[in-house]
């Protein structure tokens, strides 16, 4: 392979293969329900809040179907160029390279869009044809349409705690889905979670999810969101780690999720309360 090609290698998306099983606890019915439209080929639409573990259900989904996974993290400033593809200089050539969509679609892999809603407007209509009975990729800038291979599955995800008029799911775009919601797991699940995934005792993580509740009670009084699931097993790495418990929570968890000084203080006496 010359220099060039190898660069144009370096920048083409990956394609992962997940080869042990992650860690999933399942909530309900959701592995059946995503199992039943990937054998029918219908895309998926992921609601929940921010870290309740539906980027690990998608790879775990990934691994349990055997299919190569492309994960994009949506944001405001991805363009249709960034999802499809765009023609680069390779020395005195110039040539095509896939973006990670059509990357997903050529080789039957899922492709994770996650929180979608972040992109613009005029990026994410470029999934309509694949989110259809068409299942196929216009690639204007080639004049190609790209189908389909038979693997291959469109996964969306989005926080509606965040929704708003310029960042909400266009109906002509939600109705494509077949949609699953998602939540923070029981405590008990919560805490057997927080427990595998850090290695602290149990009662610990009992103590770490109680926190966690009592923080999601000031959602709207100052708080976008409480703790998610994750901040929980940040918090948990820490004390892991030898981080005195209160110490390891305002980093992971109080400093986290707010920067007033009056929200922070609140905070402050939750964890006091707990640890």
């Amino acid at each position: 392979m010359t220099t060039d090609g190898a660069v144009l290698h370096a920048l083409a998306p990956e394609l992962e293969r997940i080869a042990e099983e992650p860690y999933y606890h399942a909530a309900g019915g959701e592995a059946a329900l995503f199992e039943a439209a990937a054998v029918k080929r219908l895309p998926v639409l992921l609601k929940g809040p921010t870290g309740c573990g539906k980027t690990r259900f998608v790879e775990y989904m990934a691994w349990k179907l055997r299919r190569p996974l492309v994960t994009v993290a949506c944001h405001d400033d991805l363009t249709t160029a960034d999802l499809v593809g765009r023609y680069l200089l390779a020395g005195e050539q110039t040539v095509w390279l896939d973006g990670p969509l059509t990357a997903a679609v050529r080789a039957g892999a899922i492709c994770y869009l996650d929180e979608v809603v972040e992109a613009r407007k005029d990026t994410t209509v470029v999934i309509h044809p694949l989110a259809d009975t068409r299942r196929v990729l216009p690639v204007e800038k080639r004049g190609e349409l790209v189908r389909a291979a038979s693997g291959f599955m469109l996964v969306v995800s989005y926080n509606p705690g965040y929704q708003s008029v310029l960042k909400e799911m266009k109906q002509s775009t939600r109705q494509r889905f077949v949609a699953i919601d998602f939540d923070y797991p029981p405590p008990e699940v919560e805490a057997a979670i927080v427990a595998r995934e850090t290695g602290i005792a149990a009662e610990t993580a009992e103590a770490l999810v109680r926190l966690g509740g009592l923080t999601r009670n000031l959602k709207g009084q100052g708080l976008d969101e409480g703790a998610s699931t994750r901040l929980l097993v940040h918090a948990g790495h820490l004390i892991a780690a030898g981080v005195p418990a209160r110490s390891a929570c305002e980093a992971a968890i109080g400093r986290a999720l707010g920067d007033e000084p009056d929200i922070v203080a609140s905070l402050d006496d939750l964890i006091a309360a707990v640890f």
